[in-house]
């Protein structure tokens, strides 16, 4: 499998070296690291342009800042890998990151898209994992599309499959996702049928600081009106990547929602409660609403007698 690592930055001159090298000097090395600077007004085009002897790295100097989705996108289309790996200027990869991932991939073969776990450092400091072991989180089509759910992690996590980034990228509405658009590579993903794993290692570095768009959105100081405009973005992505791919809810949309329920090996209880709304909310047919409904209590009984229920 070849890997392609993707490195936006933007005016992170003083971090970018750190990201470099951590892609550069992994156990098991990227076959190609594309980073893509997006007119910086520092000096972070002479810092890229030192790595030019490095034979794995290219670069790409845009000429008109864009932001960051327009970094993804002109990455990925310059990528040759199997495997997409996207890395923020200001982040590091721990030394056998690539090495377990690739691991992972070759382990569950059905993995389309993968996130892990990662460390703070910088003015704050901690580990964050989502679980505490590696998950099978199955498919997630219709409560990405129906309720926006959100499965994944920061941009310097995630990983996916290239046939999986082929129908996400690119993504014209560059000037709408000049930051934080790693959303659309987490719901783009989960809509165009990625099967998600997430791996519990902590092998990624996400460096906290003033400029930290995902840190500083979860602090009590949350914008509304931004994050409502947000929600009408997520629409437009949402229906251009289902339009781009042909996609469609299903006819019954409520045994659907139960199977790909079947597709999580081990559900929560939440997941449970998540599949009812959408049946409730979403199905406008009332014999399958409630067959829905017996078909998803059934499965959940049957879940629960396994003793494969997670709390």
């Amino acid at each position: 499998m070849k890997t392609t690592c993707l490195i936006n930055n933007y005016n992170y001159a003083n971090f970018l070296p750190d990201a470099v090298n951590s892609a550069i000097n992994q156990s098991v090395k990227f076959d190609e690291i594309i980073i893509v600077d997006d007119a910086s007004t520092d000096n972070s085009a002479e810092v890229i342009t030192k790595y030019d002897g490095e034979a794995n790295v290219k670069y790409i100097l845009k000429e008109k800042n864009q932001g960051q989705l327009s970094s993804f996108n002109e990455g990925f289309l310059a990528a040759n890998g199997d495997i997409i790996f996207f890395l923020d200027a200001d982040d590091m990869y721990e030394h056998q990151y690539l090495e377990n991932a690739l691991n992972f991939y070759r382990r569950y073969r059905e993995c389309d898209f993968l996130f892990c776990g990662y460390k703070k450092f910088g003015v704050a400091e901690g580990v964050f994992q989502e679980y505490e072991y590696d998950v099978d989180l199955g498919y997630s089509v219709i409560k990405t599309f129906c309720l926006g759910e959100w499965i994944g992690s920061i941009t310097s996590t995630l990983s996916m499959r290239r046939e999986i980034a082929n129908k996400i990228l690119p993504i014209p509405y560059t000037d709408d996702w000049r930051v934080r658009s790693d959303d659309c590579l987490v719901w783009g993903a989960s809509l165009v049928g990625a099967k998600k794993f997430y791996m519990s290692q902590s092998l990624v570095r996400y460096r906290i600081h003033n400029n930290n768009n995902f840190h500083n959105d979860k602090s009590l100081d949350i914008d509304i009106s931004a994050e409502y405009k947000r929600m009408f973005k997520r629409s437009a992505i949402m229906n251009y990547i289902m339009q781009k791919n042909s996609l469609a809810l299903p006819l019954f949309l409520a045994y659907t929602s139960v199977n790909e329920l079947k597709t999580i090996p081990c559900p929560k209880f939440s997941d449970f409660t998540l599949y009812l709304k959408i049946i409730f909310l979403f199905e406008p047919n009332l014999y399958w609403k409630l067959k829905g409904i017996i078909l998803l209590f059934m499965h959940f009984v049957k879940v629960f007698m396994s003793g494969k229920l997670k709390y």
